[in-house]
């Protein structure tokens, strides 16, 4: 199907919110960028014709601004969510509350479909509060919005990611690498293939009220994904282990920084697996045919190598 409706996206000037503004505006939709940084937003207007991409005030955690947002709007998709908390309730304020009240105001106005976007390992039984509150998340959605499609990517790669970007940029400061939680598994999921499952989600009848678990074709230890790093950076470093012990202190004090490289909750999240279930309904289920790591991150890695982007001689 089609667009040439409302589609209002919550978060869409972040990293995966991009590439869904840009879809959505090329199959017609008037695009709403809900954020509370409207000049963040403005900056992705060339996605779209004139006047087609709009940044419209608003904050999840607000319910005036939330209906304003979705008025009128026939696809609504909330990616909002944050890696760690700045204030205490944070988690609960933005990942369940902030995905309820979105729920409720799409059903209010009529919307015709909403998109949920929340995480793999998505759990109210977890260790990690960032996982329980998303768990909250999608029960809030389903009761306030049944026909709602719910998507839980993995760790989600491009150009612009935070994962393997991070450890590249360990691997030129620092003379070693540190492993913590070096054989939990992850399935990371390429960006673009992320936006296409959010795309098939609005077009496809058979998403309603379905749940997505994301992952690419690897499935990747945290050692491989360091190892990996480092071929691809042409760097050499000996990966060293923490122990646990060791990183729950390190994850405390780096938590009295603006931006902390790991607290304890991540610490908590990262003991466990996060790949796709074998009986979930995945990436191929959406007709969309997922992109290997391979494939895409050493060209974007290329910039960590000392030679630049030449080839390091053997």
């Amino acid at each position: 199907m089609i667009g040439s409706g409302v589609a209002t996206v919550f978060g869409g000037a972040g990293f995966i919110g991009r590439q869904i503004v840009q879809r959505l505006a090329r199959q017609g939709y008037t695009v709403r960028i809900a954020a509370r940084d409207t000049e963040r937003s403005a900056r992705l207007r060339p996605l779209g014709d004139v006047g087609q991409v709009e940044p419209v005030a608003a904050s999840v955690t607000d319910d005036a601004s939330v209906a304003r947002a979705v008025a009128g709007a026939d696809v609504v998709v909330n990616l909002v969510g944050i890696l760690f908390e700045r204030k205490r309730g944070d988690f609960e304020r933005i990942h369940a509350e902030g995905a309820g009240r979105v729920a409720r105001a799409a059903a209010a106005a009529g919307v015709r479909r909403l998109v949920q976007i929340s995480a793999l390992g998505a759990d109210p039984d977890s260790p990690s509060l960032y996982a329980r509150t998303k768990a909250a998340g999608e029960a809030a959605v389903r009761e306030a919005f049944p026909d709602a499609t719910i998507l839980r990517p993995s760790v989600v790669f491009g150009p612009d990611d935070q994962f393997f970007n991070r450890f590249a940029g360990l691997a030129v400061l620092l003379p070693v690498m540190p492993v913590i939680e070096g054989a939990t598994r992850f399935q990371p999921v390429y960006v673009g293939d992320v936006a296409d499952a959010v795309m098939a989600a609005i077009d496809r009848g058979d998403a309603t009220g379905r749940t997505y678990e994301l992952g690419g074709p690897r499935v990747m230890t945290m050692r491989d994904v360091l190892e990996f790093v480092l071929e691809h950076t042409h760097r050499r470093r000996p990966l060293v282990t923490v122990p646990h012990g060791l990183a729950a202190f390190q994850a405390r004090l780096g938590e009295c920084l603006p931006t902390p490289p790991l607290t304890r909750d991540q610490l908590s999240l990262l003991a466990r697996d996060n790949v796709v279930s074998p009986q979930a309904a995945g990436l191929e289920a959406l007709g969309v045919a997922p992109k290997a790591a391979e494939a895409i991150v050493p060209a974007y890695l290329a910039r960590f190598r000392q030679a630049g982007r030449r080839r390091a001689p053997a």
